[in-house]
C-alpha cells in the first residue's frame, strides 16, 4: 500500500513537472520530495550540489562569452560554412549544430542557424525538413559530448572513481555521437525523398535576417573560452589515475572545473571590458538557471526514491542489465523523453545504475555499459514540444517540417532514433577498448 502511494507521488511529480515545463520540472521534483518525506516516511536523498555548482560556473563563462558577442561570432562562422557548400546541406547542418553545441555546452545556439538552413535548403530544391531534423537532433546528442555540458560533467563525476576519467569519457562520447550523426545524415540523404515540391517553392516567403557586427571582443572571448576548455581537459588528464602527471592532486577535478570556468569568465569580463551586471540578461544565463533548478528538483526526487528501495532495485536491475545491457539505454531513452534534460536524467538514474550493476573501484567490469548507453539521455526529440524542435517547424515556411497527428509521426523521430541507436552501438564497441 505504502509502496503504491510512493510510486504514485513519484510519477505524479514527474507528470506535473512535464506539464509545467521549464523550471517547473524542478519545482515539481521538490514537491515530490516533500510528499515522500513528510507523509510517506522516506528519508530525503542527497542534493546534487557538485553538479549544480559546476553548471553555475560554466554558465558564468558562457554567458560572458555571449555578452561579448562570442556566440554571434561562432554562429557567423557556421553561416558561412553552410552558404559556401549548399549542396551538402544534409551533412553540414548537423555538423554545424553539433559543433556549436560541443563548444557552447547548450543546444540553444541552434536557433540562430535554423533560418540559414531553411534558406540554403530551399535554394538547392531540398526539403528543409531533412537538414532541419538532422540539425536539431545533432544539437541534442552533442550535449553528451560537450566538455562543458552539465550532463558530461555529471557523468564524469560519477564514473571517475571507477577508472573512467574525464578525458576518456570525452574520447568515447565525441567520436561515437559524431559518427552516428554522419551515418544518419547519409541514410537520410540517400534513402529518403529530398526533392522539394516546385509548387511549394513558388509559394514560399523570404526569411529576413539581421546580421550583427562582429568586433574584436567577440573573437577574443571565443579564444579565451576555447583555451579555457583545453586547459580543463589537459588538467583533468594530468591528474587522472591513468596519467598521474600531477601528484599530489591539490585541486580535485570538480573544483578545478569550477575554478577554471570562473577564471575564464573573469578574463572575458576584464579583457573584453564588459559590464558584469548585464550577464543576468543573457539567454544563456536564463537557460542555465533553469537547468540548475531542474537538476536540483528532479535529481533530488530520484535519489530520495531510489535510496528507499536500493536493495530490491539493485537485485532486479543487476540481473536484467548484466544479461541485457541495452535495457539501460532504453531506460535512459524513455526517462529523458519525459524529463527533457540530459543532465537531469543523468543525475537521476546513473548513481542507482552504478549500484545496481555492482560497480565498485575493485569491480569495474560493467562500467562500459554505463558509458556506452550515455547517448540515450538525448531523447528530447521524441515528444514534439522541445523549443528547438518547435522553432524548426515554425521557421520552415514550406510546410515540409511537420509535427503530425499521432504525436510521434513527426520529422525528427526517425533521424533522432537512428542517431541514438548508432551512438549506443558504437559506444558498446569503443568503450570496452578504452576503459
Amino acid at each position: 500500500m505504502v509502496l503504491g502511494l510512493q510510486i504514485a507521488v513519484l510519477l505524479g511529480a514527474i507528470y506535473l513537472g512535464v506539464r509545467l515545463g521549464g523550471m517547473g520540472i524542478g519545482f515539481a521534483g521538490g514537491l515530490g520530495v516533500a510528499g515522500l518525506s513528510l507523509f510517506l516516511g522516506m528519508r530525503p536523498g542527497n542534493i546534487p550540489w557538485d553538479v549544480i555548482l559546476i553548471i553555475m560556473s560554466v554558465i558564468g563563462a558562457i554567458s560572458s562569452m555571449q555578452l561579448a558577442g562570442g556566440l554571434d561570432y561562432l554562429v557567423s562562422i557556421a553561416e558561412k560554412a553552410l552558404r559556401r557548400n549548399p549542396k551538402h546541406i544534409n551533412y553540414l547542418a548537423p555538423l554545424v549544430t553539433y559543433t556549436l553545441t560541443l563548444l557552447a555546452g547548450t543546444g540553444h545556439t541552434t536557433f540562430s542557424v535554423l533560418p540559414v538552413i531553411v534558406e540554403v535548403a530551399k535554394g538547392q530544391n531540398i526539403r528543409p525538413s531533412r537538414p532541419l531534423s538532422l540539425a536539431v537532433v545533432a544539437s541534442q546528442v552533442g550535449i553528451t559530448a560537450s566538455p562543458v555540458s552539465a550532463a558530461v560533467i555529471a557523468m564524469s563525476a560519477f564514473l571517475e572513481p571507477f577508472g573512467v576519467s574525464y578525458p576518456i569519457l570525452l574520447a568515447i562520447c565525441i567520436p561515437t555521437t559524431l559518427i552516428a550523426c554522419l551515418i544518419t545524415a547519409f541514410l537520410v540523404n540517400t534513402f529518403l525523398p529530398n526533392q522539394l515540391n516546385n509548387d511549394i517553392i513558388s509559394a514560399q516567403t523570404t526569411i529576413s535576417r539581421t546580421h550583427k557586427e562582429i568586433g574584436k571582443s567577440a573573437k577574443l572571448s571565443v579564444l579565451i573560452f576555447i583555451l579555457g576548455i583545453v586547459a580543463v581537459v589537459l588538467y583533468a588528464t594530468a591528474i587522472s589515475k591513468n596519467v598521474g602527471w600531477i601528484k599530489p592532486v591539490v585541486l580535485p577535478r570538480n573544483d578545478a572545473i569550477i575554478a577554471f570556468m570562473l577564471t575564464i569568465a573573469a578574463l572575458i569580463v576584464m579583457m573584453c571590458k564588459l559590464n558584469a551586471n548585464h550577464l543576468v540578461q543573457t539567454s544563456t544565463f536564463k537557460a542555465g538557471l533553469s537547468a540548475c533548478v531542474c537538476v536540483l528538483g528532479v535529481a533530488w526526487l530520484g535519489d530520495t526514491f531510489v535510496r528507499g528501495y536500493i536493495e530490491p532495485i539493485k537485485d532486479i536491475a543487476s540481473t536484467w542489465l548484466t544479461h541485457y545491457p541495452f535495457l539501460l539505454a532504453a531506460g535512459l531513452f524513455f526517462t529523458s523523453m519525459l524529463l527533457y534534460s540530459q543532465a537531469a536524467t543523468t543525475k537521476a538514474l546513473i548513481p542507482s545504475v552504478i549500484v545496481a550493476l555492482g560497480i565498485t573501484p575493485e569491480h569495474t567490469e560493467h562500467v562500459h555499459i554505463v558509458v556506452a548507453s550515455f547517448a540515450a539521455v538525448s531523447a528530447l526529440f521524441v515528444l514534439p514540444t522541445y523549443p528547438t524542435l518547435l522553432g524548426a517547424v515554425q521557421m520552415d515556411d514550406t510546410g515540409s517540417t511537420r509535427i503530425g497527428k499521432y504525436i510521434f509521426d513527426h520529422s525528427f523521430f526517425l533521424p533522432g532514433l537512428s542517431v541514438i541507436v548508432f551512438a549506443v552501438v558504437l559506444g558498446f564497441g569503443l568503450a570496452p577498448l578504452l576503459i
